[in-house]
């Protein structure tokens, strides 16, 4: 395996730190020349191994993982057996309350619980034969993330910024909107051995309604700038000596490079977060105008916004999806509140000219059991879940896979996480097999050492 030089320079190089050091250059000529570096610098993306559909990714998290026979995983027989024994013992089938048609030219089925979604159906590739290794939350939602559930790995996003490089030196490259408190926490948009630049900006929590007033936590300044430029250029200087004394330091580079950031975002970050900038046309297409809709129509307003203005890779998680009960009241309502503000985003993407290059990513963890938990709960099941993309090079109108014929297991071409996270990176133009990073003596990459791309979802 080979590394890909990814990775973006440091401000000031290494050898800039020594020369200024052995000529006896004070700390305050050596200030001035940082300084003027920084704000000289321009982004520069990273070539990709090979040309790329798309050039960046928004992630619709659904944590809890969704019911796909409830939603976008037609199950006719499923509706034939209602009631008769399920595949674990004593188990009973339980068809989906609600009905799914046919939509678009493509007539992929979708159930009426996401009425306009359905009416990007063409635009829709949908994998049906999804696996994950346990369905367990924690487990399965890092697994998701990072590619692993045993080990401190890093997540897919900052994978995506090193690998594509950032299009816009003023803001984060890679942002997580409202990420979940369990589940893995932070090491779900962390960047564990990548150097920090790497790692996800957090915006609100799982817990937060309205993203309309969010703010990224500490990022107005309690100084003046001139103050406050004059106490980062104290700390990167002893960034810098710690450096020059034990030489390669990914990690002081990283934290170099995002404390510099976080001081050109103070002027950017908050003009790209002010949702009144937008129409009343624009935010009536998101849903932000309606109690039920509003939260997540917010949050898929301020993804738009971010990629628009180069951010890589955004993530939104929304939750709670875990019925085990009560899902004919908790479904429709968790449905209702992403319907509206998902097909907002879709058509807004399509109508800028964005979405053939930004790939939309929706999925869970897992997905739920065709057989009853209680009397109108589904249990966890990791053997078989659906998964959508649109945009960013998919095969539009398209479905893969099965996952039987009631929706238990994968039975066609099942494609398991490795799989998948490879295929992300392929529509990104990066081969999984030469994204690495050399850490503790070897090169580590997403896919571990397996993974293959599914070609035939990309058109």
């Amino acid at each position: 395996m080979t590394k890909l030089c990814t990775s973006r320079q440091p401000l000031v190089s290494r050898r800039d730190v020594l020369q200024y050091s052995s000529c006896g250059f004070g700390w305050l000529a050596f200030s001035s020349l940082l300084a003027n570096s920084s704000s000289a610098r321009s982004a520069e993306p990273n070539k990709t191994h090979f040309p790329a559909k798309a050039k960046r990714v928004i992630f619709l998290c659904m944590r809890g993982a969704p019911s796909h026979v409830d939603t976008f995983d037609y199950k006719p027989l499923l509706i034939r057996d209602d009631g008769k024994n399920g595949p674990r013992p004593g188990s009973k089938l339980m068809k989906s309350p609600w009905t799914f048609k046919q939509h678009g030219q493509s007539g992929l089925w979708i159930s009426e619980l996401f009425p306009e979604v359905a009416r990007h159906a063409d635009e829709l590739c949908m994998i049906h034969s999804m696996q994950t290794d346990l369905p367990a939350h924690p487990q399965a939602m890092l697994r998701l993330h990072t590619g692993t559930s045993q080990f401190i790995r890093p997540s897919l996003g900052a994978w995506t910024l090193y690998g594509l490089g950032t299009e816009n030196e003023n803001l984060p490259g890679f942002i997580s909107i409202s990420p979940p408190g369990g589940g893995g926490g932070a090491q779900n948009y962390g960047s564990a051995f990548l150097p920090a630049i790497y790692q996800g900006t957090k915006i609100g929590s799982d817990n937060r309604a309205s993203m309309a007033n969010a703010t990224v936590p500490n990022i107005k300044p309690l100084v003046s700038k001139d103050v406050q430029r004059a106490e980062l250029q104290f700390i990167q200087g002893m960034n810098h000596e710690k450096l020059q004394q034990e030489g390669y330091q990914p990690d002081v580079e990283g934290v170099i490079q995002s404390y510099e950031l976080a001081f050109r975002m103070q002027s950017e970050m908050p003009k790209v977060m002010d949702l009144s900038k937008e129409t009343a046309e624009t935010q009536r297409l998101y849903g932000t105008d309606v109690n039920a809709t509003s939260a997540f129509a917010q949050k898929c307003l301020l993804a738009r916004r971010f990629i628009e203005a180069g951010v890589r890779f955004v993530e939104i998680t929304h939750g709670n999806w875990d019925h085990h009960n009560n899902i004919d009241v908790e479904l429709p309502r968790n449905c209702e509140a992403i319907d509206r503000p998902i097909a907002g985003l879709l058509a807004d993407l399509e109508r800028r000219g964005l979405l053939e290059e930004t790939l939309v990513v929706w999925t869970g963890e897992f997905g739920r059991t065709p057989y009853a938990q209680g009397r109108n709960g589904r249990d966890h099941n990791n053997l078989a879940f659906t998964l959508w993309m649109a945009g960013g090079g998919v095969k539009a109108g398209t479905s893969y896979g099965s996952s039987g014929d009631h929706g238990h297991i994968a039975v066609d071409r099942p494609v398991p996480m490795v799989d998948f996270h490879a295929t992300l990176l392929a529509l990104l133009g990066l081969d999984h097999e030469k994204l690495t990073y050399r850490y503790a003596g070897r090169d580590f990459r997403l896919t571990d050492v397996r993974g293959r791309v599914v070609r035939d979802v990309i058109a």
